[in-house]
Formats: C-alpha cells, sequence, structure tokens
C-alpha cells in the first residue's frame, strides 16, 4: 500500500512531542538562546535562530499566537499609512517584508487582495486626488522593494458600474466611481504563526506551549508548566523576550502604550457579498480607513479602531459595544441597506505593543493612532534581549534585528540570518501550489501540505465532514491540528488551529465534534 502523504520532516507538533522536550529542557544542558513569547515575533525569533544553527527553545504561558497575532486584520501591509505619515523607514520595510512572504516565505499563506476606495459624495475630489495619489506612491514602493507586477497589480480609478460590481452593498446616490488597489492577504495570521514554529521545531527548536517564564534573567528562566504546576529551571546563554503588549511584566524599563484594535464579523450576505476588500474613510481623518475584509471560510470582518488602553493589560482583550458602534456608523455612511447590531455574529480585539517613546514628563501623551509603528529592540542592564513595536507585516525582520543582537551581546557562534529567502513549511511557488491534488481552500491554509490533510479522510469519511454546518473546516483539520500543530484542547482547535470560535454560535455548534476528537472517539488509524 502507497503509504499516506505526512507533513515536513520534524516540523511536527504535538502533546507527546511537547512532553519529552519539556522534559529535556527544564534543569537540563544550556541552550544558545531561550525565547520568552509564541506570536509571530516569537515564533520567527525561534525560526531566525535556529536557521542560524543555535540550540533553541521557545517558550509560551498559553499557545501559539494566543495574543496579539491572532486579531489582526489578516493583512501584510505594504505601508502606504505610514508613508503618508511620513514614516518612510517604516513604510519602505513593510513593502520589502511584504514581497519577503509573497514571493518567497510564504507565498501559501499570503496572496494580492483588491480594495476598493468608493468615491462617495463624503470624499471630496480633493480627498480623491490625495488618495489616488497616495496609491500611486504605494505602487512606487512595491517598485522599490523589487515585488513583481504579477504579485501585485497597479492601482487605477473605476467606474461606478465597476465599483458597483466589486461592492453591491454600496449606496449608488452620488457614487462616482472608485479607486482600486492591491495589498497582501493572509489566509489567517493565527496559520502564519503555526507555519513560522512549525519551521522552527523542523530546525532544531524546541516549542513549548503552556510553559510560562516566571523570572527572567541573563542566564535563563524560572518557568511552570501550566498544565501540571511543576516549576523548574531552563539555562540559556542568551534570552529573547517577545511577549509583545506584556514585555514590560518581564523585563524593567520598557514602556507600552497599547493600542485596540477591534473588529466585528458579519456574514457576507450583510453587504452584498463583496468580491474586493473596501476602504472607507473614517470622517475627519486624513489617512485612516475602516476596512471590510472578505474571508475565504463565508465571513467577512470589517475594522478596526486604534484606541489606547489604560491600566491592566489583560490575556484577552474584549471587543467594546463603543467599537462596535464607531465601526457600524462609518460601515452605514456608504452602503445603501444599514447594517444592524444584530448582523453582527461576532467581534474581536487584539493590543498592539506601541513604544512609548514619549518623555515621561511631557504631559499629554500623543494619540496612539499616531504613535510611531517602527520597532525597536532593547537590552536590559542585565543583558535580556527585548524585541516591541513593530507590526505583523515586519515580524521577521523583527525577529532577525532580536536575534542579531542577542548574538552580538551574549557573544554567540553564529553567521546572518538566512529567513528572508527560507520556505515556511507548506511553501511553494504558485504554479506548483495551483497543481497539488486538493481543494483549493485546503491549499490556502496548509499549501504542500493539503493533500496530507485531504487524505486523513481516506480511512474515515466523518473526517470529510464539515464540523459546523455552512462552514468549510472538516474534521480532518482538527485531527490534524492535534497531530502536527500542536493543539492541546478545545480553545486550541476553535480559536487558533481554526477561527470557528470566532462567531459564538459556530463555537457552541462544534464543541461535540471537537470533544470527540479529543476524547479519542476516533480511531488510531484514522
Amino acid at each position: 500500500m502507497t503509504p499516506l502523504p505526512g507533513p515536513a520532516a520534524g516540523s511536527s507538533l504535538s502533546a507527546a512531542r511537547r512532553a519529552r522536550e519539556l522534559r529535556d529542557s527544564v534543569g537540563g544542558p544550556v541552550v544558545d538562546v531561550l525565547v520568552v513569547g509564541l506570536g509571530a515575533t516569537g515564533a520567527g525569533a525561534a525560526l531566525d535562530a535556529a536557521a542560524r544553527g543555535l540550540s533553541v527553545v521557545a517558550v509560551d504561558a498559553h499557545d501559539l499566537a494566543f495574543g496579539t497575532s491572532r486579531f489582526s486584520s489578516k493583512l501584510i501591509h505594504g505601508g502606504l499609512r505610514y508613508l503618508a505619515s511620513g514614516q518612510l523607514g517604516v513604510a519602505h520595510e513593510s513593502a520589502v517584508e511584504r514581497g519577503v512572504l509573497m514571493e518567497r516565505t510564504a507565498p501559501h499563506l499570503v496572496r494580492a487582495q483588491p480594495f476598493v476606495l468608493p468615491l462617495t459624495p463624503l470624499v471630496s475630489r480633493g480627498q480623491a486626488a490625495l488618495a489616488r495619489a497616495g496609491f500611486g506612491a504605494g505602487d512606487t514602493l512595491r517598485l522599490a522593494a523589487r515585488t513583481a507586477r504579477a504579485t501585485l497589480p497597479p492601482p487605477r480609478r473605476l467606474s461606478a458600474v465597476e465599483t458597483h460590481r466589486l461592492a453591491p452593498a454600496l449606496r449608488g446616490d452620488g457614487l462616482r466611481g472608485g479607486l482600486l488597489s492591491w495589498d497582501g492577504r493572509l489566509t489567517d495570521d493565527a496559520r502564519l504563526v503555526t507555519a513560522l514554529a512549525r519551521t522552527a521545531a523542523a530546525h532544531g527548536a524546541r516549542v513549548l506551549t503552556r510553559v510560562r517564564a516566571l523570572d527572567l534573567g541573563p542566564a535563563g528562566a524560572r518557568v511552570r508548566d501550566e498544565l501540571t504546576g511543576e516549576e523548574g529551571e531552563i539555562r540559556a546563554r542568551a534570552v529573547i523576550n517577545a511577549c509583545g503588549v506584556w514585555a514590560g511584566g518581564l523585563v524593567g524599563g520598557v514602556r507600552i502604550r497599547p493600542s485596540r484594535g477591534t473588529h466585528i464579523v458579519l456574514r457576507p450576505e450583510s453587504l452584498g457579498p463583496p468580491t474586493a476588500g473596501l476602504h472607507i474613510p473614517i470622517p475627519g481623518e486624513s489617512s485612516r480607513f475602516v476596512l471590510v475584509l472578505p474571508q475565504d471560510d463565508g465571513r467577512v470582518y470589517a475594522g478596526l479602531t486604534d484606541e489606547p488602553v489604560e491600566g491592566d493589560i489583560p490575556d484577552v482583550a474584549e471587543a467594546p459595544e463603543t467599537d462596535i458602534g464607531f465601526l457600524l456608523d462609518v460601515l452605514c455612511s456608504v452602503l445603501h441597506v444599514p447594517v444592524h447590531r444584530a448582523d453582527v455574529v461576532g467581534a474581536f480585539a487584539g493590543l498592539r505593543p506601541l513604544l512609548d517613546t514619549t518623555p515621561a514628563r511631557s504631559g499629554t501623551a500623543p494619540r496612539t493612532a499616531d504613535l510611531s509603528r517602527r520597532h525597536a529592540v532593547l537590552t536590559s542592564p542585565e543583558g535580556v534581549v527585548t524585541v516591541v513595536g513593530g507590526k505583523l507585516t515586519t515580524y521577521r525582520r523583527m525577529a532577525e534585528d532580536a536575534v542579531d543582537t542577542a548574538v552580538r551581546v551574549r557573544h554567540l557562534p553564529a553567521g546572518p540570518s538566512p529567513t528572508a529567502s527560507l520556505p515556511l513549511v507548506g511553501a511553494a511557488p504558485p504554479h506548483l501550489l495551483a497543481g497539488l491534488a486538493a481543494p483549493r481552500r485546503l491549499v490556502a491554509r496548509y499549501g504542500t501540505e493539503a493533500p496530507s490533510v485531504r487524505a486523513l479522510g481516506a480511512r474515515d469519511t466523518r473526517l470529510n465532514e464539515p464540523v459546523v454546518p455552512g462552514y468549510p473546516v472538516t474534521g480532518a483539520e482538527l485531527l490534524w491540528s492535534l497531530r502536527h500543530e500542536g493543539a492541546l484542547d478545545e480553545a486550541d482547535l476553535l480559536d487558533r488551529r481554526t477561527r470557528i470560535g470566532l462567531v459564538p454560535a459556530d463555537r457552541a455548534r462544534a464543541r461535540d465534534a471537537v470533544r470527540e476528537l479529543l476524547d479519542g472517539a476516533l480511531p488510531p488509524g484514522s
């Protein structure tokens, strides 16, 4: 019998591997690098260090992509907004990293997304001219980043008929047309983090979820296994703190100004459905928009806000009604049929880890919307390296800079980063992805591993069925997550390996199928 296809060599994360590698790490030999935090930047740092040949342990108190990295707009930005605010370096860096993801490291997860800026009566001709010039400048950024025209088409003007065809829910009266632009869109931000962690594991990194760092020092950390409560030491020559908005809780002197970004989740019929994303100008703002983001799973996200967060930082941010109301108001300013609160089937909020560089006694702090998205790598007096700021698009550069600093400060034997040309698990050129014998939806989520996911249903047809009626995720995908992607419990499956849990009603309907998998009701050979 021909064996079923399997995952990339050494990349499978599972409960058994976690237990084994945790035993080897706690109280074990000194490793070169300990990374704390397994969002995009932390997982990227683990991959970067492991790809340079360093021994690596990476831990997170919760799960892969538990924090900010699963609550983004799922966009890989080219930096146009930062260009408009004069942050030329950040804009160029964003455009470069977008090209790296789309053309080299993750073409299976990132593809071109069209966006329409509708020219409604609320958009003056002067504003339209400014926006058109901005999109042209964005295309110049693409050229400067050496991203191919075939990867990202040029911006152009649309007629009113073309605009309405792409976004049928738009109000027709007074619509002068639209401006079409393109940017990168992730299939799923949490899937990017999973691919990073698994690629790091394939290079020898030990990736340990549910392991909380209690104290950090230059020689390692005291940690606690959150599943058993047992504590111990992981010793390391260098420590990288990549905890994002929570980074200041482990290392002193790190000042973070969290900013909350809220999205609402809608059914596509509420908006037409749209075949392109929308840029809807926010009244009174020159370069901020509410984005309408169609998803491959039959949902539409609309966001996002930029509100400062004061006080204690929660593990998971809540989407307040004020944010939801704001987003609905902006949406309704351009729609011919209003979207009501009852049409919102889910909502989520993430916290951006913006670095506060204002003087402590400077008086009124600037709006979080005005703070730079440039990242920073800080080294404590004791030698712990902390990476903060930045954004999802530039995670690879942030990780590279953090590892560069750790290598220099702690005198580690490592060369330059290879990650700008290192494909992630599942990556392949588009023509090879197009030829895979698997549904396109699976290819967009798993890349070259899509046939392996599909093959799980060959011995048990129950796995081919959707977990939730009307939603495309199947039991095979959940089983794959348990066997190869490090999922340990119901929340891992519903909230991060898939996004079923973003809609509470879908989460409730999926629980029985998930518990059947977790209880081992399916035969071992499935």
